[in-house]
């Protein structure tokens, strides 16, 4: 038989092997009682630490420099009345004409001049250094863009063998001196439009007589060292002209700034108008004399030749400003590829076809360009100045991401 087992009484005392564990007291938190109304404590500020101090705010423009600047925002209204009185009364510019080409070349320097009063040397050294590649992409633009849509546009048109001789020799002329003029309307980056238009200017020397003779199948010598000798005289003399100026009298220049974008689009707008108004009355001649004799020009095609000059122009516009955009160039080189490329130096076109052709229709297109690519490109920039260019101020990079 199995013994029993009774339970014995353990004392209640720790036992030998345990040990005593403490455990320390967390304090409860304090709960809001119900029915009773929190306390806000009051909010604690630090005090600010002190920073750099800001820059004084410039003082506000007087209203006679918003009145100056609008005034040349007027350009398309002046090349406008210029050419309507140019067909009207061609005589009204005689005065001018009769000085030519010395007034031309003093209007064009005086132009500059202008231009170069609000730059300074340091821009054009930066652009040099820190946007060589803007200067290249620009002047590929002008020399591919414009010598082929003056051959597309002209087949499209089914335009005669002159005229469209003519609209091919417009398209391969380098930029001319009034896209500054509108680059600086139009907020664009006036120190490459500039660089642009000597570059292209001077790379005529070869590049247009080699586009020509390739797309209209007619070689028109240029000559070299005359036409570096007038871009010299004309864009790169009067523009260090005008930036030694701004160093030396800050002051008197500080004061005539305000007037150099008014003046330089009020000569740009007679030098136009001018140059529109020498051709006409040959031009008028000519088409008379021609479409009297064989009706191979009838008057209802000037209305063809005017359309062709502003497709050329537009395309140029419109295709400069997209493959600047798609080349990943800011706003600023955007506007200023997109004017220099779509604006021609139309009175170099004019002097080269009547001294190498014996049509004078061959001189019609850039005759007519003087007027709708000034009324053209000076639009455009009426409306990019309202239009604030994106990003910062003063754009160094040709790249978003260099």
């Amino acid at each position: 038989m199995a013994p029993l087992l009774l339970p014995l009484p353990l004392p209640l005392g720790t036992l030998p092997c345990a040990r005593s564990v403490s455990r320390p007291t967390v304090p409860r938190p304090c709960l809001p009682l119900p029915f009773t109304k929190r306390q806000r404590l009051p909010a604690v500020r630090c005090p600010a630490e002190p920073g750099p101090a800001a820059p004084p705010a410039a003082p506000p423009a007087p209203r006679w420099h918003a009145a100056l600047s609008a005034a040349a925002g007027l350009y398309p209204a002046y090349v406008t009345a210029g050419a309507a009185v140019a067909v009207t009364r061609p005589d009204a510019f005689g005065w001018f004409v009769d000085m030519a080409p010395g007034s031309y070349t003093a209007t064009l320097g005086f132009i500059m001049l202008a231009m170069g009063l609000t730059l300074q040397l340091r821009d054009f050294a930066a652009l040099l250094r820190d946007r060589p590649l803007a200067i290249l992409f620009g002047c590929a633009a002008q020399y591919t863009i414009m010598p082929a849509f003056g051959a597309i546009v002209s087949r499209a048109l089914g335009l005669p063998s002159s005229l469209s001789v003519g609209l091919i020799l417009l398209g391969c002329c380098p930029g001319g001196t009034a896209s500054n003029v509108v680059t600086l309307v139009a907020k664009g980056d006036v120190p490459l439009s500039i660089v642009m238009t000597v570059c292209s200017t001077l790379a005529a020397v070869l590049l247009t007589p080699l586009l020509t003779k390739i797309l209209a199948g007619a070689y028109i010598p240029v000559d070299a060292v005359q036409l570096s000798l007038s871009t010299l005289q004309v864009v790169v003399a009067p523009i260090l002209l005008g930036s030694s100026i701004q160093t030396a009298f800050p002051s008197v220049v500080q004061f005539v700034t305000p007037f150099a974008p008014l003046m330089a689009v009020l000569a740009s707008s007679l030098l136009a108008c001018s140059v529109f108004s020498e051709n006409f009355v040959r031009l008028r001649t000519t088409i008379s004399d021609a479409s009297s004799v064989n009706g191979s020009f009838v008057s209802g095609d000037i209305g063809l030749v005017m359309l062709s000059v502003f497709l050329l122009h537009f395309a140029g516009f419109f295709v400069g400003y997209a493959t600047a955009a798609i080349g990943g160039f800011k706003e600023k080189q955007r506007r200023a590829i997109s004017i220099e490329v779509g604006m021609q130096n139309s009175s170099l076109g004019v002097v080269l076809a009547t001294a190498h052709f014996s049509s004078p229709l061959v001189a019609l297109p850039p005759a007519l360009s003087a007027v709708i690519m000034n009324m053209m490109g000076s639009t455009l920039g009426l409306v990019w100045q309202y239009i604030r260019p994106s990003g910062s101020e003063n754009e160094t990079t040709d790249m978003p991401n260099a």
